[in-house]
Parts: structure tokens; C-alpha cells; sequence
């Protein structure tokens, strides 16, 4: 444009928006990189592992195959579990209470199953809880062989496999990081939940066969017998010494030390928000296959693709420490993929979000165990991982109860939209308000070298 002298208007000067453009492009990179920062995205800070290296040690690659069978059968009898419940009472509601008669232990019991794990010692806990279970899962394939398992004998099933879940899983995380090679904390970790979550993957797909075959009952027989597999397992890999560590966890809980320790608490929310936005895959997916115009059948393909989601991400291979910002950025994104599953109104799309979150169930779920372990340091290991188990499957059977109760009133697809929104609270904090977010994020240098500070008394 031209003024009336014939100059040259400013916005026609030679090179303004060549200089413009180039200052524009920083500014948004620069607020993209500053976003990146307070979430924890950016350059690594050491060599690039895949958490599989962990099973060249032949004691975790033991613990690890048994883990396997026995998490196999798990899943094979909880799709079973909801399936039968589902088609006893079609109803959401029931699903829900079931799942949540099963996880109630670990939250009135959690605590006290810590210390008593402590004073027992971790491999004989270990070795009482997997017998009890392979006892109880045969109960269960006997009732249902014989036709005469009713919904009050799956509350009563479900409540007593809890119980033995609960006192398991404080010693489980401990044997862990007792097992874990030299450096492989935070991979073993990892690994133990892919043990998991491969049953997760694999297990539902077959159950869903099995009862439209031969029966429900195989289901539980098969589980009976990867207890008893497991319990073997454990047997071998019998320590050399056998006698318990005083028992601190008595008089120093997990949740007294959370209560003083900030980052302590936070991680331990942060577990519990994984928990509450993946349920609605187990409890409501029944339903939302139905709402889908497909079999109540496909819930099992929701809660496979979930377990699969979770063996895509011990393939990833990272370079960077754990922290509390990459937890952050990876529990929003379970956040979003939750989301996307309830609302899809298409089979192929709500599996691919269940893939999403399983993947990032996995991510958060390592970085924040190896965290815990971390701040809680080797003589208050039992009692954290004891409020960890609290956290991660005590916090189960409110998220159970909420969708089945919430799904009866507001819908199921606006409940699973509902449970997501708590994931997403650590990254708001830390982008919103960077300064704090910074300083409650900030944690110290972990050294993953370190992988005994637990041991298989």
C-alpha cells in the first residue's frame, strides 16, 4: 500500500513479513517447548533399554513365566465372571457390584495385609495366598459344572479371591525388585505388569470361547491350575533364608508415611486415577457393546485389547529417569483414550482406545511403582507398596461401584467420560501452574542400579 508522498506503507516494506514470520514460528515452538517442559517431554537422559532385557536373568525369566500362567487363568475366570453375571441378571449394576465385591479387600484390609505380609515373610505370603486361590477357583468350577453357581456364589467367590489378592500383592511388588537384575528395577517392574497384562490380552478372547463351547467351568478349572503352576514356581525359587525382617510397617504405615511425604501421596493418587479410568473397559463393556449394536461378547475383545495395549508399551524402549511430569503426560493420555472408548459408537474404534489405554496404563503404572520404591527406601518398601496396593486395586471397587450405579442414572457412555476426567488433574497442574507444578514434580536423581532394596524374606 501507498501513502500520498508515493512511499512505501509499512506493511508493504521490503522483508517485514520475512522477518515476521521466522519470530512468529519461535514463539510457538517456544511456548510448544514450554508446554513439553512442564509435562516432562523432551531429550533424554541416558541409554535407550527395552524392558524385555530384564528375563536374561534366569530367576526373574522363572518368576516371570509363572507369573504369567497364573495371571492367564486369572483373566480367564474375571471375563468369565462378568460374562456369567451379565447373563444372569443383564444388568450393569450387578457387573459392577461383583467386580467390586472382588477388589474390596484391598481397601478396608490393604494396610494390615502389608504388615502381616511383612512379619509372614514375602515368599511364604506368596506361597499361602496362591494355594488358597487354586482352592477357591476349583470351588468355583465345581458350582458351575454342576450348575448351581448363582449370582450369591459369585459375590462369595469374588470376595474370597480377594482376600487372597490382597495379602499377595504387597509381597508380590517386593519379590519384584528382590528378583530384579542388576539396573532392572524400573524394567522388572514393567515387566510384572506385562506378565499381567499379557493374560489380560490373551486370556478374555479365550474365556469368551471356552463359555460358548465346552462352559464357564473350564474357565475356572484352568485358573485352579495356573495357581498351583505359580505356587511351584515359587517353591524353586525358594530363598536360602527364609526368616522375616522386624516388621517396621507396623508402626509406620503406608499412608502415615504418604501423609508426610507429598510426593508420596501424590503417586499413590496418580495410581489410583489409573485405576478408576480403566474400569469402565471391564464393568461397562458389556453394555457398551450392546449400545453398539454387537454381542455383550465383545466386552472380552475390549478388556484383550486393553492387555494388549499394555505388551505394546513394555516394547518401548526409553532413555529417560522416571519422573513424576512423564506420569503426568502419560495419565492424560489414558485420560483421552478413555474417553474416546466410552463415546465411540463403533466396535473397531472403542477397541483401538482400549488399546490406547492399556499402553498407557502400562507406561504410568511402571513409572510410578519404581518412584514409590524410590522415596520409600528399603527399610518402609512393605508398608508403601501395601498403600500402593490400596491405591491401585482398593480404589477398584468404588470406580466398580460409581459405574454400575452411575451407568443406571446418567447412561453408560457419559459415566465412562465421567471416571476419565480425574486422570487428566496432574498435567492441568502442571500446565496451568507451572511454578508449583515444577516444585511437586521436581524429584531427585533415581538410581535404577539399585534393585535389592527389597528382600524375598
Amino acid at each position: 500500500m501507498m501513502d500520498r508522498t508515493g512511499a512505501a506503507g509499512a506493511d508493504d516494506r521490503p522483508g517485514t513479513g520475512t522477518v515476521m514470520r521466522p519470530v512468529i514460528r519461535t514463539s510457538v515452538a517456544h511456548a510448544i517447548l514450554k508446554v513439553g517442559a512442564s509435562l516432562g517431554i523432551g531429550g533424554g537422559d541416558g541409554p535407550k533399554s527395552s524392558n524385555w532385557q530384564v528375563l536374561a536373568d534366569s530367576r526373574f525369566r522363572l518368576y516371570f513365566a509363572g507369573s504369567v500362567v497364573s495371571n492367564f487363568g486369572t483373566w480367564l475366570q474375571n471375563t468369565a465372571q462378568v460374562l456369567i453375571a451379565y447373563q444372569l441378571t443383564h444388568s450393569v449394576l450387578t457387573v459392577g457390584l461383583v467386580t467390586c465385591a472382588q477388589f474390596s479387600s484391598p481397601l478396608l484390609l490393604g494396610t494390615w495385609a502389608g504388615a502381616l505380609t511383612h512379619r509372614m515373610g514375602n515368599w511364604r505370603a506368596l506361597m499361602v495366598t496362591q494355594f488358597a486361590s487354586m482352592l477357591i477357583a476349583a470351588t468355583l468350577a465345581a458350582l458351575q459344572f454342576s450348575h448351581s453357581l448363582t449370582v450369591p456364589w459369585l459375590f462369595a467367590g469374588a470376595i474370597a479371591i480377594g482376600l487372597a489378592f490382597t495379602f499377595a500383592l504387597p509381597a508380590l511388588s517386593v519379590t519384584v525388585v528382590a528378583l530384579a537384575p542388576e539396573g532392572g528395577t524400573k524394567r522388572a517392574l514393567a515387566m510384572d505388569s506385562v506378565s499381567y497384562n499379557l493374560g489380560r490380552a490373551l486370556a478374555p478372547v479365550l474365556s469368551v470361547l471356552i463359555g460358548t463351547t465346552v462352559g464357564f467351568g473350564w474357565a475356572f478349572s484352568l485358573n485352579a491350575a495356573s495357581f498351583l503352576f505359580f505356587t511351584l514356581v515359587l517353591r524353586h525359587l525358594r530363598p536360602q533364608n527364609t526368616r522375616p525382617e522386624p516388621n517396621r510397617s507396623k508402626v509406620v504405615n503406608g499412608f502415615r508415611i504418604a501423609m508426610h511425604e507429598r510426593r508420596i501421596m501424590i503417586l499413590l493418587l496418580m495410581v489410583a486415577a489409573v485405576t478408576i479410568a480403566a474400569d469402565p473397559i471391564l464393568v461397562l463393556g458389556p453394555a457398551l457393546a450392546r449400545s453398539a449394536h454387537a454381542s455383550a461378547d465383545w466386552s472380552g475383545i475390549f478388556i484383550a485389547a486393553l492387555g494388549a495395549g499394555n505388551v505394546i508399551g513394555s516394547l518401548h524402549r526409553t532413555r529417560r529417569t522416571p519422573s513424576i511430569r512423564r506420569a503426568a503426560t502419560v495419565l492424560c493420555l489414558l485420560s483421552v483414550s478413555m474417553m474416546v472408548f466410552a463415546a465411540a459408537h463403533w466396535i473397531w474404534l472403542g477397541t483401538l482406545a482400549a488399546l490406547a489405554a492399556g499402553t498407557a496404563c502400562l507406561l504410568t503404572g511402571a513409572t510410578t511403582r519404581a518412584l514409590l520404591l524410590h522415596h520409600a527406601g528399603p527399610g518402609r518398601q512393605a508398608a508403601v507398596m501395601a498403600a500402593w496396593a490400596v491405591a491401585w486395586a482398593g480404589s477398584k471397587p468404588i470406580a466398580s461401584l460409581a459405574d454400575g450405579s452411575l451407568a443406571t442414572m446418567i447412561g453408560v457412555r457419559p459415566t465412562g467420560i465421567l471416571l476419565a476426567l480425574p486422570a487428566l488433574v496432574p498435567a492441568l497442574v502442571l500446565v496451568l501452574f507451572p511454578t508449583r507444578g515444577k516444585r511437586i514434580a521436581r524429584e531427585p536423581v533415581i538410581d535404577l542400579a539399585r534393585p535389592h532394596e527389597g528382600r524375598l524374606a
